[in-house]
Formats: C-alpha cells, sequence, structure tokens
C-alpha cells in the first residue's frame, strides 16, 4: 500500500494541483460567502486580525529571506527549517485573512487633507493599489510554485533534490512570495497607519 508521502514522492506535480486547487477553492469560498466557513467577527477584532496579519507577513518574509540566505551558504538544515517556518506562518496567515473576508469586511483607503503627501492623491491612491494589484497578483501566482518546492523538498533528500527542479522552482518561488509579502506589509501601512480606510 503507498503512503501519503511515497505518493507525493512519485507524484509532486499532482499533489501540487491538488493542494493549489483546495487552496483557491477555499479562497474563493471565503470571498462570495457562498460557504459560510467561518464565524462573524466584531469590528475591533478584523482590526486586530488586520495587524496580526501584517505581523505574520514580516515574519514570514524574513524567514523567507534568511532561508536564501542559508541555502547560498550551503547549509541545507537551517535553509529546510527557514523555508518550513516561513510555509507555516503563510498557512496562519492565510486562515486569518480567510477569516477576516469571510466573517469580517475588507477596507478601501481614503486619502484626506492634512495627511502625507495628501495634495499628490491622484497618484498615491493609485500607486497603493497597484502594489496592492501586485501582491494580490504574486500571491495568487505564487501559490502552485510554492507548494511544488515544498513538496519536492519534503519528500526527498538534499542530495535527491539536485536531480531534481527544486532549486530552480524555490529561485522563483521565493522571489515571487517576497515580494508580494513586502508590497502586502507596504499597503497594510498605508492604510492602517499613514492614510484612513473605510469599510468595504
Amino acid at each position: 500500500m503507498t503512503s501519503v508521502s511515497d505518493y507525493a514522492r512519485a507524484n509532486p506535480r499532482r499533489v501540487t494541483v491538488v493542494l493549489s486547487v483546495v487552496g483557491y477553492a477555499l479562497v474563493a469560498a471565503a470571498f462570495s460567502g457562498i460557504v459560510p466557513l467561518f464565524p462573524p467577527l466584531s469590528d475591533e477584532t478584523v482590526l486586530l486580525f488586520s495587524d496580526a496579519i501584517a505581523v505574520v507577513n514580516t515574519l514570514a518574509l524574513t524567514s523567507l529571506l534568511v532561508g536564501a540566505a542559508f541555502i547560498k551558504r550551503g547549509d541545507v538544515r537551517k535553509h529546510r527549517a527557514a523555508m518550513l517556518t516561513a510555509f507555516a506562518l503563510i498557512c496562519v496567515f492565510l486562515v486569518l485573512y480567510l477569516w477576516k473576508v469571510g466573517g469580517g469586511f475588507e477596507k478601501s483607503i481614503v486619502i484626506e487633507e492634512g495627511q502625507f503627501l495628501a495634495q499628490y492623491a491622484g497618484i498615491v491612491e493609485p500607486l497603493y493599489l497597484l502594489m496592492l494589484a501586485i501582491h494580490i497578483g504574486l500571491s495568487v501566482v505564487a501559490v502552485p510554485v510554492v507548494l511544488y518546492a515544498i513538496t519536492l523538498g519534503l519528500t526527498h533528500s538534499p542530495a535527491e533534490l539536485r536531480e531534481t527542479s527544486h532549486a530552480k522552482y524555490g529561485r522563483i518561488a521565493v522571489t515571487a512570495w517576497s515580494l508580494s509579502l513586502f508590497l502586502g506589509v507596504v499597503t497594510y501601512w498605508m492604510l492602517n497607519h499613514v492614510y484612513s480606510w473605510v469599510p468595504r
């Protein structure tokens, strides 16, 4: 009888597709509200979740960059630990984010008179929306790439990984994932600490 790890080792692409579809389905269900996955949140809890998400994303970004530095130095064990930490943090982020969306609300930026660069609101707001769009787009595109690199990493020894495309997909995942997380943190600060917002 084939175990789950043996199947994943032999079929990393299939596992990646299944996990990606499940992830996308959860996101779609949370946004559509068709399937009530999460209990309602108070407004105060939504704000708390926003702050917690920013902390989680900052820690995930740090873990990613540290993990990339470790593998450049050839420290596979520490690289693996850092990347698994980043992946675990992203899973925490996903739960918090989907719960915030499914049980609470999203925010729209409002630039008021007297705020930082308010006289350039016609430039700042589109720039914010562009960064937000890139953040979301990269996070969507990165899902299968990250899952594929993780699946290979968890099912192969370091020596075996050299014969796979783990390093190639890992580099793509780290680049896309890091930029997405960085822009997520920047847009969080703009929305919550530099400018104002209204519920959306």
